[in-house]
């Protein structure tokens, strides 16, 4: 039967009245009731609309002459404005909680980051990713789950990402596509743009907690134990020069900042960075940043230049918050000219492949180095390099601490002195525990020279055999 057939013969039946039994019509069908049922294609957002015409009112009536740092004054005049505007939309009626709602909008998008903002005060919240205006992702707890947050359009997306970079004397557009910032509390900002995002503008934000974590908070969420928080406090006494290394989002800059805190008041540190991340507590600290090309394509300072030029600032310790190319060489360089006790973070999936990273960024910086003579800089310049991981239930922990023993022909030898042991998984959390592996590192003669004795307990050892 022809298509055309088979539709005739079905218009009959759909357009029949509904059969009468006993003067009492037949119920319609259930595809027909399933039909009724569907909710109607919904009608234009008039909250949308309600709260575009409310802010570019206020924005117009706003006193250009008033302070944007009076925090207070300034949301005490949105909230008047908003008042008096909104009595003027006569056809316009919203209960308390929907009034509410539309006036803490309208202040997140004049004064703070527009959607964002209830998702940067959320405490349990670590990371919100935007991709387009329609998508906006969180993760908490280590797991992402999507939200209901929405922007308007890429235009909405845009005024929010200008907000956050102009304080920062940085810029994204066409020539410029992709920038890393910073809000003002110090959390790190990805924003990347069509043409680049194909999905629309793309912002990635790492928040950092309002109170740093400290290294019993870490403890008891069981990053590391006690034992492996008084051999690496010993470390950091003793100016051991270490490498915190660990892929993605496994909490690098955190555990640096740890370590960092470590370091006595009286000595002078100098920080390297993209964005200005470390939230050091010393009162001696010089916090440089690194700058990209200006719309000229002219006044670019990469980290290796602050390397260089903190080597003239008179520094006890140099602080890069990330290793990612040429810069290497320079950071191993302070490191083996008597700068001892600086810290840096490589992206690595162990110990070993961390120091294979390294050989790989002195070569990026353009000189032409024998392998040999890296691999001489990299065992004589770091001590210490612990590995943490991101477990499978979002947790995230300390894995390997490695030891840098020096050269053996053309190979650089390392050995684990604390190890991270699995116990399998229970109840979708992940078991085990950080262990020493016996073994006393060959640098414990300085830890000594510096006063600090560490009891044999720590590396797993009886103490009975060190009376």
């Amino acid at each position: 039967m022809s298509l055309l057939k088979r539709i005739e013969k079905k218009e009959p039946a759909q357009t029949a009245p509904p059969a009468s039994v006993g003067g009492n019509s037949m119920p319609p069908p259930v595809e027909s009731m399933s039909r009724q049922r569907q909710t109607p294609a919904p009608p234009v957002d008039k909250m949308v609309e309600l709260r575009a015409r409310l802010l570019s009112k206020i924005i117009a009536e706003l006193d250009p002459k008033l302070d944007i740092g009076r925090s207070d004054d300034l949301r005490r005049n949105v909230e008047e404005l908003f008042n008096q505007f909104l009595a003027e939309e006569s056809d316009v009626v919203l209960g308390r909680v929907e009034r509410q709602r539309l006036l803490d909008q309208l202040t997140a998008e004049i004064m703070g980051f527009g959607p964002l903002e209830p998702l940067l005060r959320d405490n349990t919240i670590s990371e919100v990713m935007v991709n387009g205006p329609n998508m906006i992702y969180i993760e908490r707890n280590g797991k992402i789950e999507r939200v209901s947050a929405r922007f308007d359009s890429d235009m909405h997306i845009m005024r929010i990402i200008d907000r956050i970079v102009a304080p920062l004397g940085r810029r994204v557009d066409e020539g410029q596509p992709f920038v890393d910032a910073r809000l003002p509390d110090g959390s790190r900002v990805n924003i990347i743009i069509p043409p680049l995002a194909l999905n629309g503008p793309t912002i990635t934000i790492r928040k950092f907690a309002k109170i740093p974590l400290t290294s019993d908070d870490l403890i008891q969420r069981g990053a590391f134990t006690k034992e492996f928080d008084e051999f690496v406090k010993a470390c950091v006494k003793a100016r051991l020069n270490m490498v915190v290394s660990g892929g993605t989002g496994t909490g690098k800059t955190t555990m640096l900042n740890i370590f960092s805190s470590y370091i006595p008041n009286d000595e002078r540190i100098i920080t390297i960075e993209d964005a200005a991340e470390l939230q050091l507590r010393q009162e001696h600290v010089v916090s440089l940043e690194s700058r990209s090309k200006n719309i000229e394509g002219r006044g670019e300072v990469t980290r290796g230049d602050l390397v260089i030029n903190a080597l003239r600032m008179r520094p006890d310790r140099i602080i890069v918050g990330e290793c990612r190319s040429g810069e290497a060489l320079d950071m191993l360089q302070a490191m083996n000219t008597g700068h001892e006790g600086s810290m840096t973070t490589v992206h690595a999936n162990t110990p070993r492949d961390a120091l294979h990273r390294l050989e790989t960024m002195v070569l990026m910086a353009g000189f032409d180095l024998p392998l040999k003579a890296i691999r001489e800089q990299i065992a004589s310049a770091v001590d210490v390099i612990v590995q943490l991981e991101r477990m499978r239930d979002g947790t995230r922990k300390i894995v390997n601490l490695a030891e840098i023993q020096g050269m053996e022909g053309d190979v650089i030898i390392s050995q684990e002195v604390f190890r991270w042991e699995n116990a399998g998984v229970k109840d979708g959390k992940v078991l085990g525990a950080l262990k020493a592996t016996g073994i006393r590192p060959k640098f414990i003669e300085r830890i000594e020279a510096a006063g600090i004795f560490l009891p044999p307990s720590i590396f797993g050892l009886d103490p009975r055999f060190y009376q």
